[in-house]
């Protein structure tokens, strides 16, 4: 009988941030590449129906930075349809250890009430070293 093999895991990462919490995004912000390499950065900015893109590179330090950071939002709260950390943001995350976004169907949160002020505190970290990061990498013009 043949031995089933497991794949190998994925190797991509993807982390997204974008503005506003509903309605078409008027800001956003993507970093993808694989674990110890540089990573692709791209920000796009919609003003009515004009759209401008910026795309750039974040070194290997910096994507292992980052990731570090975002690894600590395992296990926070999320809500579909509620701004539940009021910052106008939505972050996707599916990196090597960690598939959320704070905009997904949550079972737990009907139960949350409020959020502490210590979970705003690092999801707010992370929406401002995603958005630096765009600032800082992301500043070739893309012709669309």
């Amino acid at each position: 009988m043949p031995r089933m093999v497991a794949p190998q895991p994925h190797a991509e990462f993807n982390v997204k941030l974008k503005k506003p919490f509903t309605g078409a995004s008027t800001h956003t912000v993507e970093i993808t590449g694989e674990p110890n390499r540089t990573a692709n950065i791209k920000t796009t900015t919609h003003h009515g129906g004009n759209s401008k893109e910026k795309l750039g590179t974040m070194s290997s330090d910096d994507v292992q930075e980052l990731l570090s950071l975002v690894s600590q939002l395992r296990g926070f709260p999320s809500n579909e349809t509620e701004d539940i950390y009021g910052l106008d943001a939505v972050i996707e995350l599916q990196t090597f250890e960690i598939a959320w976004t704070n905009q997904e169907t949550d079972p737990a949160a009907d139960v949350v009430n409020e959020v502490s002020n210590e979970t705003q505190s690092t999801f707010k970290d992370v929406v401002d070293s995603i958005e630096a990061a765009g600032r800082a990498f992301a500043k070739k013009d893309n012709p669309l």
